[in-house]
């Protein structure tokens, strides 16, 4: 019997289009060729029009609201599974529902469980995903998760710009274990900022931890939704002194205001990746590729080889 291992095939949700060439480029392969066919109702169904039987695949796709996003990556494991392929993996940039991590008020669900159950009840195989809300999350799965640091694309640019008086800050106390990461890394302060919600995405108060004055200051965050927090902590640290304020965010969700709320900040610069594909373009927004890590790893899975060298954090 043969040793070779067979090519693997990568396919993308409609969401994950730009994301899922590139990795496919950078991996070397063809996107391979899914289509939708959608009824007047709103209900859709995928199509793959090439034979899987018996590969490994590669389905990427965020799962970022609209729920439809979840909905197709779900259908898609399906297909595959009833299409006899050997191996499914999904490769989820952006892992939607996780702020739903946990109870923190009576009579609420735990979202993000669901979603592990809900991909796993679908036939998923494996998890590739980056940044996390919450690294339990992978505990929530009975199937492998990998999980990738966007520090390893983040880390690079920041050193690029040779910042001098390099201060890490994290947005939020929730936030602080990612922040002391990125500081150890880049052997620089760490300061914190305490904020009071009178409900989501609305903050009532903020309070800065630590001292910024002569400082460039990198805020470090998992994800960006309204920019409020975002802005609002750039806009405090400016007048407490800072010399500059950039951000990093892995996920752009940017939603309601977030574009405006952003061009009117003193925000230096909002670096993200592309795990989301964004609506708007902004001179104040640096999109970085993610693209090389997901295919380096995906080959490396693939291959049955450790991926422990693309871990920076």
């Amino acid at each position: 019997m043969s040793k070779n291992i067979t090519e693997a095939k990568i396919f993308a949700c409609r969401q994950s289009q730009a994301i899922g060439k590139n990795i496919a480029d950078a991996y070397g392969v063809k996107l391979g060729n899914v289509i939708f066919h959608s009824f007047s109702d709103g209900e859709f169904q995928p199509s793959f029009e090439e034979s899987i039987r018996g590969s490994r695949i590669f389905l990427i796709g965020s799962t970022h609201p609209s729920s439809e996003n979840l909905m197709e990556l779900l259908l898609m494991i399906d297909a595959a599974k009833r299409a006899s392929a050997r191996h499914i993996t999904a490769v989820m940039p952006y892992f939607g529902w996780a702020r739903q991590d946990r109870k923190d008020k009576p009579r609420v669900p735990i979202g993000a469980k669901l979603i592990a159950k809900l991909l796993e009840s679908a036939g998923a195989t494996r998890i590739i995903t980056m940044d996390l809300h919450a690294d339990q999350i992978q505990g929530f799965f009975e199937k492998p998760v990998d999980h990738l640091y966007a520090s390893t694309i983040f880390i690079p640019y920041l050193e690029n710009l040779k910042l001098d008086n390099l201060t890490i800050a994290s947005p939020d106390m929730g936030g602080s274990k990612r922040a002391y990461a990125y500081s150890k890394f880049l052997k620089s302060d760490v300061v914190i900022c305490y904020k009071q919600r009178k409900k989501a995405n609305i903050i009532s108060h903020m309070e800065l931890i630590g001292n910024v004055e002569g400082k460039n200051v990198v805020l470090v965050d998992d994800m960006v939704d309204t920019a409020g927090t975002l802005t609002t902590a750039a806009d405090l640290m400016m007048e407490r002194g800072a010399k500059s304020v950039r951000a990093i965010c892995t996920h752009p969700l940017l939603s309601g205001k977030a574009y405006e709320r952003i061009e009117n900040s003193k925000l230096k610069e909002l670096i993200i990746s592309d795990s989301i594909e964004i609506k708007n373009k902004s001179k104040k927004i640096k999109v970085l590729s993610s693209a090389n890590l997901f295919a380096e790893v995906m080959k490396n899975v693939h291959n049955n080889q450790s991926i422990n060298p693309f871990f920076i954090k």
